[in-house]
Protein backbone atom coordinates (compact mmCIF):
# COMPACT_ATOMS: atom_id res chain seq x y z
CA UNK A 1 0.00 0.00 0.00
CA UNK A 2 2.67 2.48 0.92
CA UNK A 3 4.71 1.59 -2.59
CA UNK A 4 1.50 2.34 -4.28
CA UNK A 5 1.05 5.74 -2.21
CA UNK A 6 4.33 6.88 -3.00
CA UNK A 7 3.89 5.89 -6.86
CA UNK A 8 0.84 7.80 -6.83
CA UNK A 9 2.35 10.94 -5.49
CA UNK A 10 5.57 10.27 -8.06
CA UNK A 11 3.31 9.86 -11.04
CA UNK A 12 0.73 12.71 -10.27
CA UNK A 13 3.03 15.49 -10.40
CA UNK A 14 4.63 13.58 -13.20
CA UNK A 15 1.60 14.40 -14.93
CA UNK A 16 0.84 17.30 -13.83
CA UNK A 17 4.01 18.38 -15.55
CA UNK A 18 3.58 16.80 -18.50
CA UNK A 19 0.27 18.47 -18.93
CA UNK A 20 2.02 21.91 -18.74
CA UNK A 21 4.55 21.22 -20.76
CA UNK A 22 3.11 19.42 -23.81
CA UNK A 23 -1.14 20.13 -23.41
CA UNK A 24 -1.24 23.57 -23.03
CA UNK A 25 -1.53 24.97 -25.96
CA UNK A 26 1.87 26.49 -27.48
CA UNK A 27 2.94 29.31 -29.86
CA UNK A 28 0.93 29.42 -32.94
CA UNK A 29 2.62 27.81 -35.73
CA UNK A 30 5.02 30.42 -38.30
CA UNK A 31 1.61 29.67 -40.76
CA UNK A 32 -0.27 32.81 -39.32
CA UNK A 33 -0.55 35.87 -41.14
CA UNK A 34 2.28 37.84 -40.84
CA UNK A 35 2.10 41.89 -41.06
CA UNK A 36 4.22 43.80 -42.53
CA UNK A 37 4.24 47.61 -44.02
CA UNK A 38 2.60 46.71 -46.78
CA UNK A 39 -0.42 44.80 -44.99
CA UNK A 40 -2.32 47.41 -42.25
CA UNK A 41 -2.34 45.12 -39.34
CA UNK A 42 -6.10 45.90 -38.72
CA UNK A 43 -7.33 43.75 -41.68
CA UNK A 44 -9.61 41.17 -40.98
CA UNK A 45 -9.24 37.40 -41.44
CA UNK A 46 -10.81 35.88 -44.13
CA UNK A 47 -14.64 35.62 -43.03
CA UNK A 48 -16.56 38.59 -41.21
CA UNK A 49 -15.29 41.57 -40.77
CA UNK A 50 -15.67 43.95 -37.75
CA UNK A 51 -18.30 46.02 -39.57
CA UNK A 52 -20.31 42.88 -40.21
CA UNK A 53 -19.85 43.29 -43.96
CA UNK A 54 -18.09 39.80 -45.95
CA UNK A 55 -14.61 39.92 -45.72
CA UNK A 56 -12.03 39.02 -48.82
CA UNK A 57 -11.09 35.73 -48.74
CA UNK A 58 -7.47 34.73 -47.60
CA UNK A 59 -5.37 35.56 -49.94
CA UNK A 60 -6.43 39.26 -50.55
CA UNK A 61 -5.06 39.44 -46.80
CA UNK A 62 -1.40 40.20 -48.11
CA UNK A 63 -2.96 43.40 -49.97
CA UNK A 64 -3.44 46.31 -48.55
CA UNK A 65 -6.81 47.03 -47.38
CA UNK A 66 -8.73 48.54 -50.69
CA UNK A 67 -9.80 52.31 -49.89
CA UNK A 68 -12.83 52.01 -51.56
CA UNK A 69 -14.17 56.02 -51.42
CA UNK A 70 -11.99 57.23 -49.69
CA UNK A 71 -10.51 59.75 -52.67
CA UNK A 72 -13.72 61.59 -52.11
CA UNK A 73 -12.87 62.21 -48.33
CA UNK A 74 -9.86 64.62 -48.21
CA UNK A 75 -7.13 63.34 -45.79
CA UNK A 76 -6.34 66.30 -43.11
CA UNK A 77 -2.60 67.03 -42.57
CA UNK A 78 -3.00 69.15 -39.20
CA UNK A 79 0.61 67.89 -37.25
CA UNK A 80 -0.55 65.26 -34.78
CA UNK A 81 -0.45 65.56 -31.10
CA UNK A 82 -0.03 64.05 -27.76
CA UNK A 83 -1.48 63.84 -24.60
CA UNK A 84 -0.46 62.33 -21.13
CA UNK A 85 -2.91 60.89 -18.82
CA UNK A 86 -1.46 60.33 -15.68
CA UNK A 87 -2.74 58.33 -12.61
CA UNK A 88 -0.99 56.62 -9.43
CA UNK A 89 -1.10 53.36 -11.72
CA UNK A 90 -1.20 53.88 -15.18
CA UNK A 91 0.25 56.16 -17.83
CA UNK A 92 -1.33 56.72 -21.11
CA UNK A 93 -0.10 58.36 -24.04
CA UNK A 94 -2.53 59.55 -26.71
CA UNK A 95 -2.36 60.77 -30.22
CA UNK A 96 -4.86 63.25 -31.58
CA UNK A 97 -4.58 60.91 -34.94
CA UNK A 98 -7.52 59.21 -34.75
CA UNK A 99 -7.69 59.66 -31.08
CA UNK A 100 -5.92 56.59 -30.10
CA UNK A 101 -3.36 55.14 -27.65
CA UNK A 102 0.57 55.18 -28.53
CA UNK A 103 1.58 53.84 -24.67
CA UNK A 104 0.04 52.28 -21.62
CA UNK A 105 2.13 51.68 -18.77
CA UNK A 106 1.46 50.15 -15.58
CA UNK A 107 3.73 52.19 -13.20
CA UNK A 108 3.36 49.64 -10.50
CA UNK A 109 4.51 46.29 -13.08
CA UNK A 110 8.00 46.11 -14.50
CA UNK A 111 9.88 44.79 -17.20
CA UNK A 112 13.24 43.15 -17.94
CA UNK A 113 14.54 46.82 -18.18
CA UNK A 114 12.90 47.76 -15.02
CA UNK A 115 10.59 49.97 -16.73
CA UNK A 116 7.05 50.65 -16.43
CA UNK A 117 5.76 47.44 -17.54
CA UNK A 118 4.23 48.92 -21.18
CA UNK A 119 0.49 46.62 -22.42
CA UNK A 120 0.64 48.57 -25.95
CA UNK A 121 3.19 46.53 -28.24
CA UNK A 122 6.46 48.02 -29.06
CA UNK A 123 8.50 48.20 -32.72
CA UNK A 124 5.30 47.45 -34.32
CA UNK A 125 5.35 48.08 -38.31
CA UNK A 126 4.27 50.81 -39.66
CA UNK A 127 0.10 51.63 -40.08
CA UNK A 128 -0.29 49.09 -37.41
CA UNK A 129 -4.17 49.79 -35.52
CA UNK A 130 -3.64 51.38 -31.95
CA UNK A 131 -5.89 50.80 -29.23
CA UNK A 132 -9.37 51.99 -29.42
CA UNK A 133 -9.11 53.45 -32.71
CA UNK A 134 -12.68 54.60 -34.24
CA UNK A 135 -14.78 52.40 -36.87
CA UNK A 136 -17.59 52.10 -38.22
CA UNK A 137 -19.59 49.70 -41.20
CA UNK A 138 -18.27 51.62 -44.24
CA UNK A 139 -14.32 51.20 -45.41
CA UNK A 140 -13.84 54.32 -46.06
CA UNK A 141 -15.21 56.14 -43.21
CA UNK A 142 -13.49 54.17 -41.10
CA UNK A 143 -10.13 54.67 -42.69
CA UNK A 144 -10.84 58.53 -42.46
CA UNK A 145 -11.40 58.66 -38.54
CA UNK A 146 -8.26 56.29 -38.09
CA UNK A 147 -6.15 59.62 -40.14
CA UNK A 148 -8.55 62.05 -38.75
CA UNK A 149 -7.40 65.23 -36.23
CA UNK A 150 -9.14 64.97 -33.54
CA UNK A 151 -9.59 68.23 -31.35
CA UNK A 152 -9.38 67.30 -27.48
CA UNK A 153 -10.58 68.72 -24.52
CA UNK A 154 -7.22 68.80 -22.92
CA UNK A 155 -3.23 69.90 -23.81
CA UNK A 156 -0.31 68.73 -22.64
CA UNK A 157 -0.46 66.09 -19.60
CA UNK A 158 -3.80 65.11 -17.40
CA UNK A 159 -2.80 64.62 -14.29
CA UNK A 160 -5.28 62.63 -11.76
CA UNK A 161 -3.13 61.02 -9.25
CA UNK A 162 -6.20 59.09 -7.27
CA UNK A 163 -9.19 61.17 -8.96
CA UNK A 164 -11.59 60.73 -11.70
CA UNK A 165 -11.21 62.56 -14.65
CA UNK A 166 -11.85 62.87 -18.50
CA UNK A 167 -10.23 62.94 -21.68
CA UNK A 168 -12.49 63.95 -24.84
CA UNK A 169 -11.81 64.30 -28.18
CA UNK A 170 -14.11 65.46 -31.05
CA UNK A 171 -13.63 65.16 -34.93
CA UNK A 172 -16.12 67.56 -37.15
CA UNK A 173 -16.05 67.62 -40.94
CA UNK A 174 -18.52 70.43 -42.09
CA UNK A 175 -18.01 69.11 -45.99
CA UNK A 176 -19.69 65.74 -45.05
CA UNK A 177 -21.23 66.06 -41.79
CA UNK A 178 -19.29 63.61 -40.07
CA UNK A 179 -18.89 63.91 -36.28
CA UNK A 180 -17.09 61.14 -33.99
CA UNK A 181 -16.66 62.24 -30.89
CA UNK A 182 -14.81 59.51 -28.08
CA UNK A 183 -14.89 60.22 -24.38
CA UNK A 184 -12.25 58.40 -22.06
CA UNK A 185 -13.37 58.11 -18.06
CA UNK A 186 -10.68 57.16 -16.06
CA UNK A 187 -10.97 55.52 -12.66
CA UNK A 188 -14.82 56.21 -12.85
CA UNK A 189 -14.85 54.50 -9.26
CA UNK A 190 -11.04 54.91 -6.85
CA UNK A 191 -11.25 50.96 -6.48
CA UNK A 192 -10.47 50.86 -10.36
CA UNK A 193 -7.57 52.27 -11.28
CA UNK A 194 -6.89 49.62 -14.07
CA UNK A 195 -10.90 50.54 -15.94
CA UNK A 196 -11.34 53.28 -18.41
CA UNK A 197 -15.25 53.48 -19.84
CA UNK A 198 -14.79 54.96 -23.25
CA UNK A 199 -18.44 56.43 -24.65
CA UNK A 200 -18.01 56.51 -28.75
CA UNK A 201 -20.27 57.66 -31.20
CA UNK A 202 -19.84 58.19 -34.96
CA UNK A 203 -22.87 60.79 -36.99
CA UNK A 204 -23.32 61.28 -41.09
CA UNK A 205 -25.52 63.94 -41.81
CA UNK A 206 -27.56 63.50 -38.53
CA UNK A 207 -27.77 59.65 -38.96
CA UNK A 208 -25.72 57.55 -36.22
CA UNK A 209 -23.74 54.88 -37.60
CA UNK A 210 -22.58 51.46 -35.51
CA UNK A 211 -19.47 51.71 -33.33
CA UNK A 212 -16.32 49.33 -33.90
CA UNK A 213 -13.75 49.97 -31.32
CA UNK A 214 -10.44 48.18 -32.51
CA UNK A 215 -7.88 47.14 -30.04
CA UNK A 216 -4.88 46.79 -32.26
CA UNK A 217 -2.39 43.64 -31.19
CA UNK A 218 -2.27 42.81 -27.78
CA UNK A 219 -0.87 42.05 -25.43
CA UNK A 220 2.60 43.79 -24.25
CA UNK A 221 5.51 42.01 -25.95
CA UNK A 222 3.72 39.19 -27.57
CA UNK A 223 6.19 36.24 -25.70
CA UNK A 224 6.47 34.91 -22.12
CA UNK A 225 9.43 33.11 -20.99
CA UNK A 226 8.79 29.80 -18.76
CA UNK A 227 10.33 26.60 -18.14
CA UNK A 228 8.92 22.94 -18.99
CA UNK A 229 7.89 23.50 -15.11
CA UNK A 230 5.91 26.74 -15.48
CA UNK A 231 5.68 27.75 -18.62
CA UNK A 232 4.18 31.25 -19.59
CA UNK A 233 1.73 32.00 -21.92
CA UNK A 234 1.60 33.98 -24.94
CA UNK A 235 -1.66 36.47 -25.40
CA UNK A 236 -4.87 34.11 -25.97
CA UNK A 237 -8.52 34.90 -26.98
CA UNK A 238 -11.31 34.58 -24.19
CA UNK A 239 -14.52 35.37 -23.10
CA UNK A 240 -17.75 34.82 -20.64
CA UNK A 241 -20.59 33.72 -21.86
CA UNK A 242 -23.29 31.87 -20.27
CA UNK A 243 -21.53 31.35 -16.58
CA UNK A 244 -18.21 30.21 -18.25
CA UNK A 245 -15.05 31.41 -19.57
CA UNK A 246 -14.20 30.27 -23.13
CA UNK A 247 -10.63 30.09 -23.71
CA UNK A 248 -9.51 29.91 -27.70
CA UNK A 249 -6.55 29.09 -29.31
CA UNK A 250 -5.42 30.32 -32.77
CA UNK A 251 -7.11 27.53 -34.51
CA UNK A 252 -9.88 28.11 -32.95
CA UNK A 253 -9.98 32.05 -34.25
CA UNK A 254 -8.66 31.17 -37.67
CA UNK A 255 -11.75 28.52 -38.45
CA UNK A 256 -14.18 31.25 -36.09
CA UNK A 257 -13.04 34.25 -36.20
CA UNK A 258 -16.14 36.18 -35.17
CA UNK A 259 -18.26 35.58 -32.03
CA UNK A 260 -21.60 37.57 -30.84
CA UNK A 261 -24.40 37.62 -27.62
CA UNK A 262 -23.94 38.51 -24.57
CA UNK A 263 -20.35 38.32 -23.48
CA UNK A 264 -19.74 39.62 -20.04
CA UNK A 265 -16.37 40.19 -20.55
CA UNK A 266 -14.12 39.65 -23.80
CA UNK A 267 -10.71 39.96 -25.00
CA UNK A 268 -6.83 38.92 -24.86
CA UNK A 269 -4.83 37.79 -21.86
CA UNK A 270 -1.45 36.18 -21.25
CA UNK A 271 -0.05 34.57 -18.39
CA UNK A 272 -0.48 37.82 -16.08
CA UNK A 273 -2.03 40.53 -17.71
CA UNK A 274 -5.33 41.08 -19.37
CA UNK A 275 -6.81 43.93 -22.06
CA UNK A 276 -10.79 43.41 -22.20
CA UNK A 277 -13.87 44.99 -22.58
CA UNK A 278 -16.35 44.53 -20.08
CA UNK A 279 -20.11 44.85 -21.70
CA UNK A 280 -21.80 43.18 -18.99
CA UNK A 281 -25.33 42.25 -20.16
CA UNK A 282 -25.15 43.88 -23.21
CA UNK A 283 -25.08 42.20 -26.90
CA UNK A 284 -21.78 42.97 -28.78
CA UNK A 285 -19.73 41.38 -31.54
CA UNK A 286 -15.96 40.66 -31.37
CA UNK A 287 -13.50 39.53 -33.85
CA UNK A 288 -10.32 37.86 -33.60
CA UNK A 289 -7.16 37.78 -36.06
CA UNK A 290 -4.19 35.80 -35.00
CA UNK A 291 -0.65 38.02 -35.87
CA UNK A 292 2.86 36.34 -35.44
CA UNK A 293 5.54 39.07 -35.87
CA UNK A 294 9.37 39.26 -35.67
CA UNK A 295 10.54 39.83 -31.94
CA UNK A 296 12.67 43.23 -32.26
CA UNK A 297 16.34 43.80 -30.51
CA UNK A 298 17.52 43.75 -27.87
CA UNK A 299 15.02 40.69 -26.94
CA UNK A 300 15.89 38.80 -29.69
CA UNK A 301 19.67 38.10 -28.67
CA UNK A 302 19.00 38.55 -25.07
CA UNK A 303 15.80 35.24 -24.73
CA UNK A 304 16.66 33.84 -28.18
CA UNK A 305 12.66 34.04 -29.26
CA UNK A 306 12.69 35.31 -32.78
CA UNK A 307 8.97 35.89 -33.27
CA UNK A 308 5.87 37.08 -31.38
CA UNK A 309 2.17 35.97 -30.74
CA UNK A 310 -0.36 38.81 -30.93
CA UNK A 311 -4.13 38.90 -31.35
CA UNK A 312 -5.69 41.48 -32.95
CA UNK A 313 -9.16 42.00 -31.52
CA UNK A 314 -12.02 44.47 -32.06
CA UNK A 315 -15.82 45.26 -30.54
CA UNK A 316 -18.61 46.34 -32.28
CA UNK A 317 -22.28 47.43 -31.51
CA UNK A 318 -25.55 48.03 -33.02
CA UNK A 319 -25.16 52.56 -32.42
CA UNK A 320 -23.13 54.40 -30.12
CA UNK A 321 -21.22 52.68 -27.62
CA UNK A 322 -20.52 53.49 -23.91
CA UNK A 323 -18.64 50.89 -22.53
CA UNK A 324 -15.71 50.02 -19.57
CA UNK A 325 -12.60 48.58 -20.60
CA UNK A 326 -9.71 47.09 -17.92
CA UNK A 327 -6.03 46.90 -18.95
CA UNK A 328 -4.10 45.86 -16.63
CA UNK A 329 -2.57 42.82 -13.88
CA UNK A 330 -4.75 39.58 -13.59
CA UNK A 331 -4.94 40.26 -10.25
CA UNK A 332 -7.91 38.88 -7.93
CA UNK A 333 -8.69 41.96 -6.37
CA UNK A 334 -8.66 44.19 -8.83
CA UNK A 335 -10.60 42.26 -11.14
CA UNK A 336 -13.74 41.16 -8.62
CA UNK A 337 -14.04 45.21 -8.23
CA UNK A 338 -14.49 45.18 -11.99
CA UNK A 339 -16.90 42.36 -12.41
CA UNK A 340 -17.55 39.82 -9.84
CA UNK A 341 -16.98 37.16 -12.76
CA UNK A 342 -13.72 38.48 -14.47
CA UNK A 343 -11.91 36.60 -11.78
CA UNK A 344 -12.41 33.56 -13.92
CA UNK A 345 -9.86 35.27 -16.22
CA UNK A 346 -7.11 33.95 -14.32
CA UNK A 347 -6.77 30.12 -15.16
CA UNK A 348 -6.79 28.29 -11.56
CA UNK A 349 -7.46 24.98 -13.17
CA UNK A 350 -9.64 22.11 -11.56
CA UNK A 351 -9.05 22.96 -8.29
CA UNK A 352 -9.56 26.78 -8.24
CA UNK A 353 -12.35 26.16 -5.38
CA UNK A 354 -9.23 25.66 -3.13
CA UNK A 355 -6.71 27.51 -5.09
CA UNK A 356 -8.81 31.16 -4.46
CA UNK A 357 -9.03 30.55 -0.93
CA UNK A 358 -5.12 30.04 -0.46
CA UNK A 359 -4.44 33.12 -2.46
CA UNK A 360 -7.16 35.17 -0.27
CA UNK A 361 -5.10 33.32 3.03
CA UNK A 362 -1.96 33.91 1.48
CA UNK A 363 -2.60 37.72 0.26
CA UNK A 364 -4.38 38.44 4.31
CA UNK A 365 -0.58 36.97 5.53
CA UNK A 366 1.31 39.08 3.48
CA UNK A 367 -0.37 42.35 5.26
CA UNK A 368 1.35 41.68 8.10
CA UNK A 369 4.80 40.16 6.86
CA UNK A 370 4.85 42.35 3.74
CA UNK A 371 6.94 39.74 1.81
CA UNK A 372 5.19 36.83 -0.35
CA UNK A 373 8.08 34.55 0.30
CA UNK A 374 7.89 35.01 4.47
CA UNK A 375 4.25 34.49 3.54
CA UNK A 376 4.56 31.80 1.34
CA UNK A 377 6.08 29.95 4.79
CA UNK A 378 3.88 31.06 7.25
CA UNK A 379 1.01 29.86 4.95
CA UNK A 380 2.53 26.24 4.81
CA UNK A 381 3.14 26.34 7.82
CA UNK A 382 -0.23 27.00 8.91
CA UNK A 383 -1.43 24.21 6.20
CA UNK A 384 1.00 21.54 7.80
CA UNK A 385 -0.64 22.64 11.65
CA UNK A 386 -3.94 22.06 10.25
CA UNK A 387 -3.28 18.41 8.51
CA UNK A 388 -1.45 17.53 11.61
CA UNK A 389 -4.24 14.89 12.55
CA UNK A 390 -4.53 13.24 9.14
CA UNK A 391 -0.50 13.15 8.54
CA UNK A 392 -0.46 11.83 12.28
CA UNK A 393 -2.72 8.93 11.71
CA UNK A 394 -1.13 8.21 8.33
CA UNK A 395 2.67 7.89 10.11
CA UNK A 396 0.79 5.42 13.50
CA UNK A 397 -0.86 3.52 10.79
CA UNK A 398 2.67 2.65 8.58
CA UNK A 399 4.17 2.35 12.04
CA UNK A 400 2.00 -0.76 12.51
CA UNK A 401 2.07 -2.18 9.50
CA UNK A 402 5.64 -1.88 9.72
CA UNK A 403 5.45 -3.98 13.40
CA UNK A 404 3.33 -6.40 11.56
CA UNK A 405 5.37 -6.77 8.24
CA UNK A 406 7.18 -10.21 9.60
CA UNK A 407 3.53 -12.13 10.72
CA UNK A 408 2.63 -10.80 6.70
CA UNK A 409 5.80 -12.26 5.50
CA UNK A 410 5.18 -15.38 7.26
CA UNK A 411 1.53 -15.88 6.16
CA UNK A 412 2.82 -14.67 2.50
CA UNK A 413 5.55 -17.32 2.60
CA UNK A 414 3.53 -20.09 3.44
CA UNK A 415 1.28 -19.46 0.79
CA UNK A 416 3.10 -19.13 -1.85
CA UNK A 417 3.60 -22.63 -2.95
CA UNK A 418 -0.19 -22.38 -4.03
CA UNK A 419 -1.62 -21.12 -7.46
CA UNK A 420 -3.49 -18.00 -7.69
CA UNK A 421 -6.47 -20.47 -8.50
CA UNK A 422 -5.77 -23.29 -5.74
CA UNK A 423 -8.59 -22.84 -3.26
CA UNK A 424 -5.95 -22.84 -0.39
CA UNK A 425 -4.51 -19.30 -1.87
CA UNK A 426 -7.78 -18.04 -0.90
CA UNK A 427 -7.24 -18.59 2.04
CA UNK A 428 -4.48 -16.11 2.74
CA UNK A 429 -6.45 -13.01 2.40
CA UNK A 430 -8.74 -13.52 4.92
CA UNK A 431 -5.54 -14.66 7.16
CA UNK A 432 -4.13 -11.87 6.69
CA UNK A 433 -7.01 -9.67 7.76
CA UNK A 434 -7.71 -11.50 10.78
CA UNK A 435 -3.99 -10.93 11.97
CA UNK A 436 -4.49 -6.87 10.99
CA UNK A 437 -7.95 -7.19 12.77
CA UNK A 438 -6.15 -8.80 15.88
CA UNK A 439 -3.31 -6.14 15.77
CA UNK A 440 -5.65 -3.16 15.27
CA UNK A 441 -4.25 -1.98 12.00
CA UNK A 442 -5.87 -0.84 9.02
CA UNK A 443 -3.96 -0.80 5.74
CA UNK A 444 -5.66 2.23 3.73
CA UNK A 445 -5.66 4.16 7.30
CA UNK A 446 -2.09 5.13 6.15
CA UNK A 447 -3.14 5.95 2.47
CA UNK A 448 -6.32 7.52 2.44
CA UNK A 449 -5.01 10.54 4.66
CA UNK A 450 -2.09 11.04 2.73
CA UNK A 451 -4.07 10.99 -0.35
CA UNK A 452 -6.26 13.51 0.88
CA UNK A 453 -2.97 15.64 1.06
CA UNK A 454 -3.14 15.94 -2.65
CA UNK A 455 -5.64 18.21 -3.93
CA UNK A 456 -3.71 20.95 -1.55
CA UNK A 457 -0.42 20.25 -3.31
CA UNK A 458 -1.57 20.69 -6.52
CA UNK A 459 -3.98 23.39 -5.51
CA UNK A 460 -0.06 25.23 -4.31
CA UNK A 461 1.25 24.76 -7.35
CA UNK A 462 -1.56 26.31 -9.38
CA UNK A 463 -1.77 29.45 -7.63
CA UNK A 464 1.96 30.21 -7.74
CA UNK A 465 1.82 29.61 -11.42
CA UNK A 466 -0.68 32.16 -12.04
CA UNK A 467 -0.63 34.43 -9.21
CA UNK A 468 0.39 37.75 -10.37
CA UNK A 469 1.13 38.53 -6.70
CA UNK A 470 5.01 36.48 -7.41
CA UNK A 471 5.26 38.41 -10.21
CA UNK A 472 9.13 40.35 -9.24
CA UNK A 473 8.60 39.55 -5.49
CA UNK A 474 11.61 38.83 -3.72
CA UNK A 475 12.66 36.47 -0.61
CA UNK A 476 15.94 37.49 1.00
CA UNK A 477 19.35 38.05 -0.43
CA UNK A 478 19.53 36.01 -4.05
CA UNK A 479 15.53 35.24 -4.59
CA UNK A 480 14.57 38.31 -5.99
CA UNK A 481 11.66 36.67 -8.07
CA UNK A 482 10.08 33.58 -6.64
CA UNK A 483 7.42 33.71 -9.90
CA UNK A 484 10.81 32.47 -11.18
CA UNK A 485 13.71 29.29 -10.83
CA UNK A 486 16.24 29.88 -8.09
CA UNK A 487 19.25 31.31 -10.24
CA UNK A 488 21.70 29.44 -7.67
CA UNK A 489 19.92 26.26 -7.63
CA UNK A 490 20.25 26.45 -3.79
CA UNK A 491 16.83 25.81 -2.71
CA UNK A 492 15.98 22.97 -5.23
CA UNK A 493 19.42 21.48 -3.61
CA UNK A 494 17.74 21.97 -0.21
CA UNK A 495 14.10 20.47 -1.18
CA UNK A 496 15.92 16.97 -2.35
CA UNK A 497 17.82 16.98 0.64
CA UNK A 498 15.24 17.08 2.63
CA UNK A 499 13.25 14.42 0.44
CA UNK A 500 15.90 12.53 1.18
CA UNK A 501 16.21 12.87 4.97
CA UNK A 502 12.35 12.54 4.89
CA UNK A 503 12.24 9.33 2.88
CA UNK A 504 15.27 7.78 5.39
CA UNK A 505 13.30 8.25 8.28
CA UNK A 506 9.70 7.57 7.47
CA UNK A 507 8.39 4.25 8.17
CA UNK A 508 8.12 1.59 5.49
CA UNK A 509 7.27 -1.74 4.78
CA UNK A 510 8.89 -2.07 1.55
CA UNK A 511 11.94 -4.67 0.57
CA UNK A 512 15.22 -3.53 0.15
CA UNK A 513 14.99 -3.70 -3.42
CA UNK A 514 11.86 -1.23 -3.29
CA UNK A 515 13.44 1.23 -0.24
CA UNK A 516 16.76 1.67 -3.27
CA UNK A 517 14.04 2.95 -5.81
CA UNK A 518 12.59 5.18 -3.61
CA UNK A 519 15.76 6.80 -2.65
CA UNK A 520 15.89 7.71 -5.96
CA UNK A 521 12.58 9.58 -6.18
CA UNK A 522 14.14 12.93 -4.57
CA UNK A 523 17.28 12.72 -6.74
CA UNK A 524 13.98 12.72 -9.44
CA UNK A 525 12.10 15.44 -8.03
CA UNK A 526 15.40 18.09 -7.37
CA UNK A 527 16.07 17.47 -10.95
CA UNK A 528 12.39 18.49 -12.21
CA UNK A 529 12.22 21.49 -9.88
CA UNK A 530 15.73 22.85 -10.76
CA UNK A 531 13.70 25.33 -13.15
CA UNK A 532 10.40 25.66 -10.88
CA UNK A 533 9.65 29.14 -9.97
CA UNK A 534 11.32 29.56 -6.54
CA UNK A 535 8.24 30.16 -4.97
CA UNK A 536 7.36 26.73 -5.39
CA UNK A 537 10.63 25.40 -4.20
CA UNK A 538 9.60 27.78 -1.09
CA UNK A 539 6.66 25.84 -0.85
CA UNK A 540 8.22 21.89 -0.87
CA UNK A 541 10.76 22.62 0.97
CA UNK A 542 9.29 23.76 3.76
CA UNK A 543 6.56 21.35 3.74
CA UNK A 544 8.97 18.55 3.99
CA UNK A 545 11.21 20.07 6.98
CA UNK A 546 7.67 20.25 8.83
CA UNK A 547 6.51 16.99 8.00
CA UNK A 548 10.13 15.88 8.79
CA UNK A 549 9.39 17.49 11.82
CA UNK A 550 6.45 15.76 12.48
CA UNK A 551 7.81 12.52 12.02
CA UNK A 552 10.16 12.86 14.97
CA UNK A 553 7.29 14.14 16.88
CA UNK A 554 5.20 11.09 15.57
CA UNK A 555 8.35 8.65 16.77
CA UNK A 556 8.30 10.33 20.27
CA UNK A 557 4.68 9.79 21.12
CA UNK A 558 4.84 5.95 20.06
CA UNK A 559 6.52 3.52 21.18
CA UNK A 560 9.37 1.54 19.03
CA UNK A 561 8.95 -1.15 17.23
CA UNK A 562 9.28 -4.65 18.58
CA UNK A 563 12.63 -6.29 18.22
CA UNK A 564 12.11 -9.52 16.88
CA UNK A 565 14.61 -12.71 17.09
CA UNK A 566 14.16 -13.67 13.80
CA UNK A 567 12.07 -15.43 10.71
CA UNK A 568 11.73 -18.52 12.75
CA UNK A 569 10.05 -16.64 15.66
CA UNK A 570 7.63 -14.28 13.69
CA UNK A 571 6.47 -17.61 11.79
CA UNK A 572 5.38 -19.63 14.66
CA UNK A 573 3.06 -16.73 15.70
CA UNK A 574 1.55 -16.56 12.38
CA UNK A 575 1.50 -20.26 12.14
CA UNK A 576 -0.60 -20.44 15.43
CA UNK A 577 -3.04 -17.42 14.09
CA UNK A 578 -3.65 -19.79 11.41
CA UNK A 579 -3.71 -23.11 13.38
CA UNK A 580 -6.58 -20.95 15.70
CA UNK A 581 -8.41 -20.28 12.17
CA UNK A 582 -8.47 -24.13 11.54
CA UNK A 583 -9.61 -25.15 14.76
CA UNK A 584 -12.17 -22.52 14.37
CA UNK A 585 -13.29 -24.52 11.33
Amino acid sequence: MEKRVFLAIFLSFGILVLYQTYVVPPPPPATLTTATDNQPMGTPVAGTSAAGETAPPAAALAAPQPQGTTDTLPIDTTPARDIVVDTDHIRVVFTTEGASVKSWRLKRYFDSREEPLEMVPEQLPQGSVRPFTLATDQDALSARLARAPFRSSTEGTLSLGSSAGTLAFEFTDSATGLIARKSFHFQPDPAQPYTVTVDASVDVQGIARPVTLKMGPSLGRGFGLGSSMMPSYPPAPLFHRDGSVERLNIDDITTQPSYEGTLRFVGVGDHYFLSAAVPGTKSVKVEYRPLLLPVPEPDATETGVTQRTFVDYSVSTGGAMSMPFYIGPKDFDELKMVDGQMVRAIDFGIFAWLVVPLLQALKWIYGYLGNFGWSIIALTVLLNVIMFPLRHRSMVSMRKMQEVQPEVKAIQERYKKYKMTDPERQKMNPEMMALYKTKGVNPASGCVPMLLTFPVLFAFYAMLSVAIELRGAPWIFWLKDLSVMDPLYITPVLMGASMFWQQKMTPTTADPIQQKMFLFMPVIFSVMFLWAPSGLVLYWLTSNIMTIGQQYLTNHLISSPPKTTGGTSAERRAKSVGSASTLKK
